[in-house]
């Protein structure tokens, strides 16, 4: 039996930029993919923006297939967080007593809350952090070829919060 896990993790920037993307196992080498993933998800961002209040948690955005759904988190600054969830995940080891009833085979929204309130409190205090310019991280018109990783953010202490609340995300479970 096996239950779902963490994917991918997408903070994506007001001017609909990545800031970070984290990839987690077996999906490592797949930053293609789900980059495309975040792109269309974006979309569906603006169109639920349109349709909603100012409710930051927009819920399931795209089912891709049996195996991965997105949600989606808007923040009040207009930063869109966004978690890939595998819905099959790894398999739980034998010496872990299985659940009884039903196996679960999907993610219910309000088990990513807690996920999305840690990925926003990690954002916040990077936003505290008197040495980080959020403005360094927008893209502008005079930057004609920018390097491929000058608008991500680099900021060690706040790329180790998204790869533990990845880790350690489990359905019906807090993020220590």
């Amino acid at each position: 039996m096996s239950g779902p896990k963490i994917a991918c993790i997408g903070i994506i920037g007001k001017a609909d930029n990545p800031l970070h993307i984290s990839l987690f196992p077996p999906y490592v080498n797949s930053t293609v993919e789900f980059s495309f993933l975040l792109n269309a998800c974006l979309d569906i961002f603006e169109i639920r923006q349109k349709q909603t209040s100012v409710d930051q948690d927009l819920g399931l955005l795209h089912a891709v297939d049996e195996k991965l759904a997105a949600y989606g988190w808007l923040t009040t600054t207009g930063v869109k967080l966004l978690v890939i969830i595998d819905l099959i995940g790894q398999p739980v080891p034998n010496s872990i007593e299985k659940p009884k009833g039903f196996p679960r085979t999907g993610s219910k929204d309000p088990d990513l809350k807690p996920v999305f309130r840690a990925l926003q409190t990690a954002y916040i205090r990077l936003l505290q952090n008197p040495f980080y310019s959020p403005d360094d991280h927008v893209p502008t018109i005079k930057a004609v070829a920018p390097a491929s990783n000058s608008l991500q953010i680099t900021d060690n202490k706040f790329i180790a919060e998204v790869r533990h609340i990845g880790e350690t995300w489990a359905p019906d479970a807090a993020i220590p």
